[in-house]
């Protein structure tokens, strides 16, 4: 079986900074023709969007998507509500670990999948600003041994 490559077209790097990842989703997108045309442009922003479950199917907020120039008549707003196209599984075990307390469903990355606009979505606890300390102490920590190692090579 051929491994299908994934175009991304927008990713919400912060999330990885504000959220503990619990699961991750793949969900479908359903949208308009200018949309998918505006989004294979790369014209799309995950920044401070975020994923709502109401009357058992989920919605997308504030996720932009700028209107496709070549074609006005047929644009959308670009701050629409838009729905995710998940499993009815998928869905209830979402519905329970968010009334769980702390939870929330955020947005990952958008990208294509063949000729589908998939996201990526994730069942997310927030950090205390503690454990964003940590984070950071990690990452200097790994940047600090990988810049002494490089220049122990060159000797």
């Amino acid at each position: 079986m051929q491994k299908e490559k994934l175009k991304i077209v927008a990713q919400n790097r912060k999330a990885q900074h504000d959220y503990f990842f619990e699961e991750i989703y793949e969900a479908g997108l359903q949208l308009v023709g200018t949309e998918v045309k505006s989004l294979r442009m790369g014209r799309c922003s995950l920044k401070e969007s975020f994923i709502r479950i109401e009357n058992g199917e989920a919605f997308i907020y504030n996720m932009h998507i700028s209107p496709y120039e070549k074609e006005n008549i047929f644009n959308k707003d670009p701050l629409r509500t838009r729905k995710l196209l998940l499993h009815k599984a998928e869905l209830r075990k979402l519905i329970g670990s968010v009334k769980m307390d702390g939870y929330t469903i955020i947005p990952i990355r958008l990208y294509f999948k063949g000729n589908y606009a998939k996201m990526e979505i994730a069942l997310a606890k927030g950090k205390k600003l503690y454990d964003k300390r940590q984070d950071i102490m990690k990452k200097d920590i790994r940047r600090e041994a990988e810049r002494s190692f490089k220049v122990q090579k060159m000797y």
